[in-house]
């Protein structure tokens, strides 16, 4: 745990913010008194809307999780940016026997994997000359447990929550504090297409978990219904072996 992160007067990012989890994400930081939010998404003129709706507070700006160019180029625009949220994120439907499995497994794996690399590496150096601030990144409740018919999924959110791990012992190192987000079914569209819409809970409960595991110092956030029961099962493994530094002593 670090000594928290407070939203209130700061400039956030947020990759994925015209829709779903990302724009409860926004608005949940507007009204948490930060300053300006850049929405970062594939097409700018997706939240010509929101960005009206907001004023002065909201900016648009191009970064494709897919493309590295775009988001180096946001990252050269954004440059007075505290806080990074990498929301986006595919989900595609494939078992492991799955004709297909590999050709959709290769597109989480760019996504979700590599696109939070790119984001955290583009990024990393305008959180340290702004003073640290923070990172946070969505994993899911699938990256500690996999279901066999998103098998692919699953798998590229197991590795984006260890890359995660691993930035966040890296970015203490200019304190910058980094929060791993574990969402179960939510009510987004990707939810919906994947069938979860019955179980399924807001998006707000997932925006305002990040306001506040962020002023409380957290690293693992699991928000919802059925987060809740995981991470009330996975606390002591997290506490005790992700969050402690195994080769010291």
């Amino acid at each position: 745990m670090t000594t928290g992160f407070d939203i209130n007067g700061k400039t956030a990012l947020i990759t994925g913010a015209n829709r779903g989890i990302g724009l409860k994400i926004l608005e949940a930081f507007l009204a948490g008194g930060a300053k300006k939010v850049y929405a970062a998404v594939r097409n700018p003129k997706s939240v010509d809307e929101i960005v009206q709706q907001h004023g002065g507070r909201v900016a648009a700006i191009e970064a494709d999780l897919s493309k590295p160019d775009t988001i180096k180029a946001a990252a050269a625009a954004a440059t007075d940016v505290q806080i990074v949220v990498n929301n986006g994120g595919v989900l595609k439907t494939a078992s492991p026997l799955d004709p297909d499995a590999f050709d959709k497994f290769a597109i989480e794996m760019d996504i979700n994997v590599y696109g939070l690399m790119r984001v955290a590496q583009a990024f990393a150096p305008v959180l340290k000359s702004n003073g640290g601030g923070a990172l946070v990144q969505l994993n899911s409740i699938a990256s500690v447990k996999n279901f066999a018919d998103f098998a692919t999924y699953c798998a590229s959110k197991a590795a984006s929550y260890s890359i995660t791990q691993a930035l966040r012992d890296k970015l203490a190192e200019q304190k910058t504090q980094v929060l791993s987000v574990h969402p179960g079914p939510i009510k987004t569209d990707m939810g919906t297409e994947a069938g979860f819409h019955e179980i399924a809970d807001s998006p707000e409960m997932v925006a305002d978990g990040i306001v506040k595991a962020l002023k409380d110092g957290h690293f693992h956030l699991f928000p919802d219904t059925m987060a809740k029961q995981v991470g009330a099962a996975y606390q002591s493994f997290a506490e005790n072996i992700v969050e402690k530094d195994l080769m010291e002593g």
